[in-house]
């Protein structure tokens, strides 16, 4: 396979060679989408855009962010939850009738296995916990600590990693599906009662860990289109031994067919429902989590695409920028701009912009101007404005009205 050919399969897969809707999209659009990555990643940064938000906006275009919402956080008869949250990739949002997979055995237990201890120590705080969601919930941490009356004031050196021993069990819980994300305000965890929050059906089906590996790697494989072994298996950061049997099995049935891929270093596995679109016309901005090219190394591989997120790069080493989108036009990623929404001031602000070697300035500056415009539409921003700063910025800010 030529590596055009696996380029197209996966841009494919991902959904680029769908066209997007012309009228506002709609909670079927978002089905059609989350048919095709399978998860949102989560993420705290909210420099631009929250990460969840914006892989549906790529596929789709302008789209009211509620249909993610009302999709993760809320149910009712007529319209019942897609999503529900889970250490799926990262922390994700995954759909529904996959939370059984993730509870198989088929994949490692996360970081927060280190909390078992806590939970272990202190049975009667596990038991104050679950009542109290069951009671109050859905219910931030800070609040369970609240209801309970415990612990004195935390410390804040260690932001973030210094949690109370009832976030710790809280997210112990999360991890072993006691509890869940009832919803959220703002960007807080709000638990609940798992019971309360999926279909019985769901929660009632049991799945043995090797059809769990096999289903798992056959949905990463169907989101990729044609990958190496580690590409599928990071894809839900499944154990490298579970994930080498589930595609050897799989390729025994027939799923996965194996492919010589120009360039790769190692066999490629095409999906048996993967096709090959004639081209990938259109434009996206990509986020850094986006599942096209959150795994750098198959990004490098598939686009030719160096990439690095830079957030925790020193400012004065930063080589593009702290929160970098990659520009997707026609099939190839041709440049990237370093965005940030100031909402303060009701601007998305272009903190650089740089163009990858060979590509037509003026065409990707006119392209590019074009979609952060849409997305600076979107976001309910007035205007959209270049800092001079990288190869493309002087093309960008000719052609940005």
């Amino acid at each position: 396979m030529s590596a055009d050919v696996a380029r197209r399969i996966a841009l494919g897969a991902q959904g680029f060679a769908d066209p997007r809707p012309a009228s506002p999209p709609t909670r079927r659009h978002l089905q059609r989408v989350l048919s095709r990555v399978r998860l949102l990643q989560l993420d705290s940064v909210n420099v631009a855009v929250r990460a969840h938000y914006m892989p549906v906006f790529s596929r789709l275009g302008a789209y009211a962010p509620s249909l993610v919402d009302d999709a993760a956080w809320s149910h009712g008869p007529r319209r019942p939850r897609l999503l529900v949250e889970y250490w799926a990739h990262e922390a994700s949002l995954v759909p529904v009738e996959d939370w059984p997979l993730f509870h198989s055995g088929a994949k490692r237990r996360g970081w927060w296995h280190h909390h078992t201890a806590v939970a272990e120590r202190e049975p009667r705080l596990v038991e104050d916990i679950l009542a109290v969601v069951k009671e109050l919930g859905p219910i931030g941490a800070g609040a369970i600590e609240k209801a309970l009356a415990g612990g004195g004031p935390r410390a804040k050196d260690h932001w973030g990693w210094n949690w109370s021993e009832v976030k710790k069990v809280c997210e112990y819980l999360f991890g072993v599906g006691a509890l869940t994300t009832g919803t959220r305000r703002g960007f807080e965890r709000l638990y609940d009662l798992t019971e309360r929050v999926l279909p019985p059906e769901v929660l009632a089906r049991r799945v043995a860990p090797e059809e769990g590996a096999r289903e798992l790697v056959s949905r990463a494989a169907a989101a990729l289109g044609v990958a190496t072994e580690p590409d599928l298996r990071d894809y839900y950061r499944l154990a490298p031994a579970r994930s080498r049997q589930a595609v050897a099995e799989l390729v025994e049935e027939g799923v996965l067919t194996p492919v010589e891929v120009e360039g790769w270093p190692a066999v490629g596995y095409r999906h048996v429902a993967a096709r090959v679109p004639r081209a990938v016309p259109g434009r996206a901005l990509l986020c850094p989590f986006d599942p096209l090219i959150w795994e750098r190394a198959r990004t490098e591989r598939v686009f030719g695409f160096h990439y690095r997120i830079e957030i925790y790069v020193p400012e004065a080493k930063r080589v593009h920028g702290y929160y970098v989108f990659p520009f997707l036009l026609d099939g190839r990623l041709v440049g990237r701009v370093d965005l940030k929404a100031d909402r303060a001031a009701g601007v998305l602000r272009v903190q650089a912009a740089h163009a990858e070697a060979g590509v037509d300035h003026g065409r990707v500056a006119v392209e590019l101007a074009a979609e952060l415009r849409h997305m600076a539409d979107w976001l309910e921003l007035d205007d959209v404005r270049v800092v001079p700063r990288g190869d493309l910025a002087p093309a960008l800010k000719a052609v940005v009205r």
